[in-house]
Formats: C-alpha cells, structure tokens, sequence
C-alpha cells in the first residue's frame, strides 16, 4: 500500500482531535488576543512550493535468483554426502559421492578399446601406403586396392566409434560424483548415505544469498509511471538502503489482483536480508511541487498532527494538517491543510508557551 494514503478516521481519533481543538481555542479565548507585537520573536518561515521527487512505495518480498534442486544422472548406491542443510558450499564442491566401481569398470574398458582401435587404423593406414605404392606400380589389381581402402575406411570408423564410448564412460563416471554448480546455503538434503539412487532423483537443493531479488505487485493504477525508466530503492533492516540494479515488469497484470509483478534485480553480495522476508521498496516516478515546512515544526498530539501558522492578526493558531513524505535534508511535505504564502512556526514550543502566557 502506498504510504501517502490516508483513510477515513475511527470515530474515537476524529473524539480526540476536535477535543484538542477546542482546549486551544478555549486557550486562546481565556487568554485574550495577542498583538503582532506579541508575536514577532516567533521563528517562522512563509510556507512556499518547491520541487520534491514523487515516490510510491510498496511491500515487497526477497527472492533468491539462484536457487535449484540437483538431481542424480545415474543409478547408483550412495556412499557420501559431506553437507547438510544450513552449510554453506562452495561451487564446484563434493556435495554427493556415488559408489563408482562399475563405472570405473567402464571407463578403463572404453579406453583400452579406444587404444586398440588406434593400433588398428595406424595399421590399416601403413598397409594402405604400401598397397598404393605397388598400385601405382602396377603390381597389384583394382580390386585389392580398393579392399585395402575400405580397411582403412572402417578402420578410422572404429576409432571414432570408440572415442564416443569413451566419452559416454567418462560422462558417466563423472556422474558418480556431484559437484555443487553455485556457491550458496543448503537448504534442503533429500537423501541419506546408503540409498539406492535412480535417474533424476532429488539430491539436494541449494540457493545463494549473494544473488537477491525483490518481487513487487504493483497495482495497475501505477505501472505507467514504472515503465517510464523510473529508479526504485530497497530500504534494508539496518535503515539504509540499496538502489535495484534492474527493474523488470511482467506484460500482464493478475486477472484477481489486477496487480502488476515487478522484479528488482539487487546488486550481488550479501545485504542482510535473506529470501521469504517482507522489504519495503521505494519508486522514484518523477517530481511534483509540494509545500515543505522542517520536520521540527509538525505538532504531533494523540491523533493530531498540526503545525502552528500565525493568522491575519499575527496570533499563531494549531491548524491540522496531512503529511506526505519525509525528504533527505529533513523537511517533510504537507499534503493537506496548508497554503502556500501563509506563515509557519517553525518553533511549536515557543508558540505554546507564547499562547499560554497570553499578550503581554
């Protein structure tokens, strides 16, 4: 929900703030007038519009951009596994090791026949040298030269055939060990030593806390100005906060929330925020004029916020008002119940004291 919307009151608020009301009028009646006179050591300032960034402000939640669950790629009896959840791996680390006998087996038999197809095309290869010499010199028929040719053709045949089921026996061998394929926490552990393990089993599932991202549901109302290249801010549990690398907008809105789902890509590292948790995220749409008074000068009363602005015949009155967003130098803006050009104490303490005393 944006922060600068303001619903009706409860009865009970609306009971306590006319209640504070009338003991300042009744103040000032009791007290009588106060000259200009009276009033001129007030500090104050003319209440005048300026330009302020305009910024919506929304809920949103922390996601991890890498998070996946590895599987098995072969079906073998588990013999370790050295993490568990909570640890933290580093990406290329051991995270499940296989029984790798049988595939071990298969490797070395890949390789010696790999061998052997060498030796035999090395020999085709000198015996088809040999048999095209004599056929040059005419020696020899067509037909076994071409005989030797064909040798020499399967021959090469054979190796390639053998280096791809060397590659096959590699691949699975490598399989028989499952490396993590990014730094990050575990979160989950699926299996226990000593399971038998099938094709595309869950292993283990993992997520990194250094590649965030805050997921947003904008309402349909507010995505123009979003697309319109506006900046957006995370505001982090410390009370700082961390400008969105990248901002991307789904092209639909949900049919039940009319809702727009927005992604704020987060710059890599560690933030102190952590994925599932609630963050609030700030747009920065634009600029608009707005009536800026200090922080200082706001009267804040039960359920009244008023500032004291000083009428035609000088005397300060508490005068309600609605507040919009704080600003970085520490003024804040008044979105309701002030004028521009009216006077404003900047000083409610002194006006206090200056209505309770009365006219000199």
């Amino acid at each position: 929900m944006n922060n600068e919307s303001c619903g009706p009151r409860p009865r009970s608020s609306r009971a306590a703030l006319w209640r504070a009301l009338t003991l300042t009028i009744l103040g000032l009646a009791l007290a009588g007038p106060l000259s200009a006179a009276d009033t001129a050591g007030l500090p104050s300032m003319v209440a005048e519009r300026s330009m302020v960034i305009q910024e919506r402000s929304f809920d949103g939640i922390v996601e991890a951009e890498r998070r996946s669950t590895v599987s098995s790629q072969v079906a073998a009896r588990i013999e370790e596994v050295p993490f568990d959840v909570d640890d933290y791996v580093e990406r290329g680390d051991i995270i499940v090791q296989f029984r790798n006998l049988p595939a071990a087996a298969d490797l070395k038999q890949a390789e010696a026949a790999a061998q052997e197809a060498q030796a035999r095309l090395e020999e085709a290869r000198a015996n088809h040298g040999r048999i095209q010499q004599l056929f040059r010199q005419d020696r020899i028929s067509r037909a076994d030269m071409d005989r030797t040719t064909a040798d020499l053709q399967s021959a090469e045949a054979r190796v390639e055939a053998a280096k791809g089921a060397l590659l096959a026996a590699q691949e699975r061998f490598e399989n028989t060990v499952v490396r993590a394929p990014f730094s990050g926490i575990v979160v989950q552990r699926h299996v226990e030593v000593g399971e038998m393990a099938t094709v595309g089993m869950p292993l283990m599932t993992g997520l990194s806390l250094e590649h965030l991202r805050v997921a947003v549901d904008v309402p349909q109302s507010d995505i123009a100005a979003l697309r319109s290249d506006a900046d957006a801010w995370v505001d982090l549990p410390d009370g700082g906060s961390l400008a969105a690398d990248a901002i991307r907008i789904f092209p639909y809105a949900d049919p039940s929330t009319h809702t727009f789902r927005v992604r704020l890509g987060l710059a890599e590292g560690q933030h102190g925020i952590y994925p599932g948790m609630w963050v609030k995220v700030r747009f920065l749409v634009g600029e608009r004029a707005a009536l800026l008074v200090p922080q200082s000068a706001v009267v804040q009363r039960s359920e009244l916020t008023a500032l004291y602005v000083l009428a035609e015949d000088g005397a300060p009155r508490l005068r309600q008002v609605r507040l919009g967003n704080t600003q970085s130098d520490g003024q804040v803006a008044i979105l309701a119940g002030l004028d521009a050009g009216e006077t404003v104490v900047t000083d409610p303490e002194a006006a206090r004291l200056l209505l309770a005393a009365g006219p000199n």
